[in-house]
């Protein structure tokens, strides 16, 4: 009865069928305006001045699009999973039996150094919920994209007059990830722990476009619809959802002897290309990440601090400095209070950057006026995370812990939601 209610809850949380086309291919059709378009931008202007605005949306728009959809991949792959060793540590009593040792049940997405002990398991299962609001702090219900004419001769942008026109898309973007995630430690020794994290994702995206032909002459020669019905101003929109596995994490956790209340630990991660990145599922690109873990135990309070490094395959996304510093407390025998300070520093240059404005050179007589217009209102800021990840341990008299947490953004970096929040049962044995 209970494992056919587990399965009705998650059949019902991920009921919705994947959309027949790609939520990256949705991304790209709030781009595409007029009857028949294959191309980001096209104007129905029998074909005489349209296809002008194609190159510069070909060019521009896809590396726009592509900043965009690689920010949501590296969120569906870099999904948080909870703590390799969490919940109770098990000792040995005097007498050699294996005992739980006294303890507060340890961090939700950080690590502490202490292992769970050879031939003991943790399973368990969580889940997260992301409804992203802003990337880099700019609202995801207010991107601007301006797209040029193409130069024709003579040489100069916005001379013919007409190229002064360019068309500006105002666009509005929910997206929506939910993750059930199934994860496993197993005390491989007394000192080694291997665990195995499967997400089960689904990503919901729907979004609108408003195109303006902001036009400089009067008539101008450029406009959606027809001859008969021209259209300065146009609208479109695309919605669909996708549900699959998403990127596999596999974890070896090596603990060192301790000294006194000091403990100290390595990690490392691999997540694993599984997810369809074509529906923001994973990333498509093999992940690494090490940590070298440090905590320490004063009574019921033990302080923790995480230090690594993530490598990141693909073209797209950086890779990046980690740190962690926070603490879990045992407040009472059966509830742990974590508070944590996660942070992701990313490295070298951007790999996709923001494309530079474009200028119109406008004829005065003999001199010239210059105008300069941002393709889009993206900041161009590095992408560096800071989140405050606040949450607590209820621990049944059965041995089952249930886990609450709420990450919350401090400095808005990538995709981001408001608020995430996470819950989830754990069990060891």
């Amino acid at each position: 009865m209970r494992r056919s209610t587990i399965t009705l809850l998650a059949a019902t949380l991920f009921a919705t069928p994947a959309s027949a086309q790609g939520l990256r291919d949705i991304v790209t059709d709030l781009f595409r305006f007029g009857n028949g378009c294959n191309t980001p931008i096209c104007l129905s202007v029998d074909g005489a001045h349209g296809n002008h605005f194609n190159p510069a949306a070909q060019a521009g728009g896809d590396n726009l699009i592509t900043l965009l959809t690689s920010a949501i991949a590296a969120n569906a792959a870099n999904l948080p999973i909870s703590a390799a060793s969490s919940g109770s540590i098990w000792g040995k009593s005097a007498d050699g039996l294996p005992v739980r040792t006294r303890t507060s049940s340890g961090p939700i997405f950080a690590e502490r150094a202490q292992t769970i002990g050879k031939g003991h398991l943790l399973i368990g299962a969580n889940v997260s919920r992301f409804d992203f609001q802003s990337f880099r702090g700019l609202p995801l219900n207010n991107l601007e994209f301006n797209f040029p004419h193409e130069d024709e001769p003579p040489a100069g942008l916005g001379n013919p007059a007409f190229e002064n026109d360019y068309i500006a898309v105002q666009t509005k973007l929910a997206i929506h990830t939910t993750a059930l995630t199934g994860f496993v430690t197993y005390g491989l020794g007394r000192r080694i722990d291997v665990s195995v994290a499967v997400p089960f994702v689904r990503t919901s995206l729907s979004g609108s476009s408003v195109a303006q032909v902001i036009s400089f002459v009067n008539p101008t020669p450029h406009f959606f619809g027809t001859a008969t019905n021209p259209l300065l101003r146009v609208a479109t929109s695309a919605s669909g959802s996708a549900t699959g596995i998403g990127d596999i994490a596999a974890r070896l956790k090596v603990g060192f002897p301790q000294t006194g209340r000091i403990g100290v630990a390595l990690l490392a991660d691999a997540r694993l290309p599984t997810g369809n990145v074509d529906d923001f599922l994973g990333s498509g690109e093999l992940s690494l990440r090490g940590l070298a873990i440090a905590s320490a135990r004063y009574g019921n309070f033990a302080p923790h601090m995480n230090v690594g490094y993530a490598h990141r395959g693909g073209a797209n996304q950086n890779d990046a400095f980690l740190a962690t510093l926070g603490f879990d407390h045992l407040l009472d025998p059966r509830v742990t209070f974590a508070a944590d300070a996660i942070t992701e520093w990313s490295v070298g240059a951007e790999k996709i950057s923001i494309p530079v404005p474009f200028l119109l050179t406008i004829p005065l007589g003999g001199a010239t006026s210059v105008r300069s217009v941002d393709r889009t209102n993206f900041p161009n800021r590095r992408d560096h995370v800071l989140l405050g990840s606040f949450g607590a341990k209820f621990t049944t008299p059965a041995g089952v812990t249930v886990v609450t947490n709420l990450l919350v953004p401090v400095r808005f970096g990538g995709l981001q939601p408001n608020i995430a929040w996470t819950t989830g049962l754990e069990y060891s044995f």
